[in-house]
C-alpha cells in the first residue's frame, strides 16, 4: 500500500485574502487571478476614481464651510420654517462617504500593485452608484442656492495650500511604487513610456505648484498689521440668547471691541433688537400670541414684546451645541431673558466705550413710523448719551440727513467701489462679506484709509487669514473663540516657505529615483512562464465548479523543477504567482502526480 502524501500546501496569505475578498468577495485562492483586468471593471474603476476625487472635494468643501454654518441652517429655516442644525448630518454623511470611497479606492490600488484582476463587488458598486449620485445632487444644489459659498475653498487654500502641497507631493511620491511595479512588470514599450511620461508630467507639475500658491501669511513678520478689531455679531451668540443683553454683556466679557445690532421699530414707535422680520424663532410668541406667529415684529406694541420671554429658545434649539456649557447661574439668567431695547445696548456700550454697527429694518409701508424710521432711531441714539464716534451707521437710505443731524457718526457702507468713489460719497468704511474681497483690495482701502469690516468670521484660521491680508475688523458670533487668537495661526518668511518647498522636492525626487530602481531589480527577473499557469489563467474566465476544481489542482500540480521561492512565507504575494511550499513527492514522480490529479 502507498501512502499518499499532499505534494504542496498553501502558506496562508490573509493581506491578499482580505484585499480580494473585501473588495470583490473573491476569499478563496482559486477565485483569484492574475489575469488582465477587464474593460468593464477598469470602467468601474475609473468611476471609482472620479467618485474619490469628488468625495474628497465635498468633504474638504464642508468641512471648511464650518464657518458658515449657521448661515446654512438660517437658509434652510427660511425653507422649512422651524429651526434645526442642518449642518451636522451633512458633515457626517460626508465623512463616511469619504472615507468609504477613499478604502475601495486603496484596496483597487493594491490589486494594480500586487497583481490582481480587479473584480468589484455588486454591493459596492451599488453604493458607489448612491454616493455618486447623491454628491452631484448636493454639488449641483449648492451651486443653485449657495454659490458664493464655494469661494471659502479658494479662500481656504489661502491657508492650508503650503501643506496640502506637501501632502500632495508625499501622496504622489508613494504612488511611485505602483506606477513603477506597472512599468516593469510590462513589456509593451508603449505603455511604458505614457505610463512614464504621464506620472513625470504629475510629478513636475506638483513641484511647480508654489509658483501659483498665493498666501497673505507668507511674508515677513515685521508687516504684520495690527491685530483686526473683534465685532460681536449680536453679542456672543454661541454663550447666550442673540440680541439680548446678557448676550452684549458676554461680548464685552470676552474682550469684543464692539456690537453688530439689527433694529426694528415697534408699533409704538420703540426701537429694539430683532433679526428676523417674526418673532417666532427667538421669542415665545406661539405660547403668548398664538394667532399672531406670523405677524411681523415691527406690528407689535412694546408693552406686548415686554412680556415676550427671548432666552428659552436657545435652550431648546442650542444653535451653536453650546448650551450645555453654560454654568447654572448662567443658564437661569439666559432662560428669564427678555427683548431689548436699543437704548439699553447703547447704554452699555458707552459705559464700556464699545462701538455700536447699525443696521435698521424699515417697517412695513401701513407702520405709523414707516416714513420716519431714521428719525426715530437717530433720536434713541443721540438720546442715550452714546458718543458719536463710536456709532457705525450702515443704512445707505437719507444718509445727507443723518450727517446733518449726526455728522460725528461713521458712514459704513455694504456696496463695494472704489477707493474714489468712496471718498466722493464721504463714505469711511466698508462692511463686506469676506470672500468678495481680496488682499490687494484690502491694501488699496487702507492706502485710502478707508477701513474694511468683514463678516461672519468665526473661525481661527480665517481670522488669521485676515489679520495677515490686513483687516482692519470683522463681525463675528464666536468672540470668545477669536479672543484666544493673540498671533496668526501661521506665518512665515518667502525664504522659510523656499526652502521646505525645494527640500520636499529634492526628497520626493529621491525616493522616486530609488523607488523605480528598486522595482526594477524586484521584478525584472520574476516572470515565470509554465504550461500550467497558461492553463490556470486561461481557466480564469469559466465559472463552473469543474473548472473551479480543475485550477484547486492545477496550482497543486505545479511541481516540475519546482517554483520559484523568492515569495515564500509572505503574506501578499506581487510575483504573479500566490505562494504555497513544495513538500514530499511521491517516489512515482511527474508520472504519480499525474495520475493523483486524475
Amino acid at each position: 500500500m502507498v501512502k499518499h502524501q499532499p505534494l504542496q500546501y498553501y502558506e496562508p496569505q490573509l493581506c491578499l485574502s482580505c484585499l480580494t475578498g473585501i473588495y470583490g468577495c473573491r476569499w478563496k485562492r482559486y477565485q483569484r487571478s492574475h489575469d488582465s483586468t477587464t474593460k468593464w471593471e477598469r470602467l468601474w474603476f475609473l468611476i471609482l476614481s472620479v467618485t474619490f476625487f469628488l468625495t474628497l472635494v465635498w468633504f474638504y468643501f464642508w468641512w471648511e464651510v464650518h464657518n458658515d454654518y449657521n448661515e446654512f441652517n438660517w437658509y434652510m429655516y427660511n425653507r422649512k420654517g422651524y429651526w434645526n442644525d442642518w449642518s451636522i448630518p451633512v458633515l457626517v454623511l460626508a465623512s463616511v462617504g469619504f472615507i468609504y470611497v477613499a478604502f475601495l479606492q486603496i484596496l483597487a490600488l493594491c490589486h494594480i500593485t500586487v497583481g490582481q484582476q480587479m473584480n468589484l463587488h455588486w454591493l459596492h458598486k451599488v453604493g458607489l452608484t448612491v454616493i455618486l449620485i447623491t454628491i452631484l445632487v448636493a454639488m449641483v444644489s449648492v451651486n443653485q442656492l449657495w454659490n458664493e459659498e464655494w469661494d471659502i475653498i479658494l479662500v481656504s487654500f489661502q491657508a492650508t495650500a503650503p501643506f496640502l502641497h506637501i501632502g500632495a507631493v508625499a501622496a504622489v511620491t508613494m504612488l511611485a511604487w505602483l506606477v513603477a511595479g506597472q512599468f516593469a512588470r510590462s513589456e509593451k514599450v508603449v505603455f511604458q513610456i505614457c505610463l512614464l511620461l504621464a506620472y513625470l508630467g504629475l510629478l513636475v507639475a506638483l513641484y511647480l505648484v508654489p509658483l501659483a500658491i498665493y498666501s497673505p501669511c507668507i511674508m515677513r513678520r515685521e508687516d504684520l498689521s495690527h491685530r483686526p478689531d473683534v465685532i460681536g455679531n449680536r453679542g456672543v451668540p454661541m454663550l447666550a440668547p442673540e440680541n439680548t443683553l446678557m448676550s452684549f454683556q458676554k461680548a464685552a466679557a470676552r474682550q469684543a471691541d464692539g456690537f453688530n445690532v439689527n433694529v426694528t421699530i415697534s408699533y409704538d414707535g420703540v426701537p429694539f433688537l430683532m433679526h428676523d422680520t417674526t418673532l417666532r424663532r427667538t421669542t415665545n410668541v406661539g405660547e403668548v400670541f398664538p394667532e399672531r406667529v406670523l405677524d411681523n415684529a415691527a406690528t407689535f406694541n412694546w408693552t406686548d414684546l415686554e412680556m415676550l420671554n427671548a432666552g428659552r429658545w436657545f435652550f431648546q434649539e442650542d444653535p451653536f451645541w453650546t448650551a450645555q456649557d453654560l454654568s447654572q447661574k448662567d443658564n437661569i439668567e439666559a432662560s428669564n431673558q427678555s427683548l431689548c431695547k436699543l437704548a439699553d445696548v447703547l447704554r452699555l456700550a458707552a459705559r464700556l466705550n464699545k462701538s455700536v454697527m447699525v443696521s435698521l429694518w424699515r417697517p412695513p409701508s401701513d407702520h405709523p413710523f414707516h416714513p420716519s424710521w431714521i428719525n426715530v432711531t437717530l433720536e434713541t441714539i443721540l438720546e442715550s448719551g452714546m458718543p458719536q464716534d463710536l456709532v457705525l451707521w450702515l443704512p445707505e437710505e437719507e444718509r445727507q440727513l443723518v450727517r446733518r443731524v449726526a455728522p460725528g457718526f461713521l458712514q459704513i457702507s455694504s456696496v463695494k467701489q472704489n477707493a474714489r468713489a468712496l471718498r466722493v460719497r464721504g463714505i469711511a468704511g466698508l462692511n463686506l462679506r469676506y470672500n468678495t474681497v481680496d488682499a490687494e483690495e484690502l491694501r488699496m482701502y487702507a492706502a485710502a484709509n478707508i477701513s474694511t469690516n468683514l463678516y461672519l468670521v468665526n473661525e481661527p484660521w480665517l481670522f488669521s487669514v485676515l489679520w495677515c491680508a490686513g483687516v482692519r475688523s470683522v463681525t463675528s458670533d464666536a468672540c470668545q473663540v477669536l479672543s484666544a487668537v493673540l498671533t496668526p495661526t501661521w506665518i512665515m518668511t518667502p525664504d522659510e516657505y523656499y526652502v521646505i518647498w525645494i527640500t520636499s522636492d529634492i526628497i520626493s525626487i529621491t525616493i522616486v529615483v530609488g523607488i523605480f530602481i528598486l522595482q526594477k531589480w524586484r521584478l525584472g527577473s520574476m516572470r515565470t512562464y509554465n504550461p500550467e499557469q497558461i492553463m490556470l489563467s486561461a481557466a480564469v474566465r469559466r465559472s463552473s465548479r469543474d473548472v473551479n476544481i480543475m485550477k484547486e489542482k492545477l496550482i497543486f500540480a505545479e511541481i516540475n523543477n519546482g517554483v520559484a521561492n523568492s515569495d515564500d512565507g509572505s503574506l501578499c504575494s506581487e510575483s504573479g504567482f500566490d505562494g504555497f511550499t513544495n513538500e514530499a513527492v511521491s517516489p512515482l514522480g511527474r508520472r504519480g502526480a499525474k495520475l493523483r490529479i486524475d
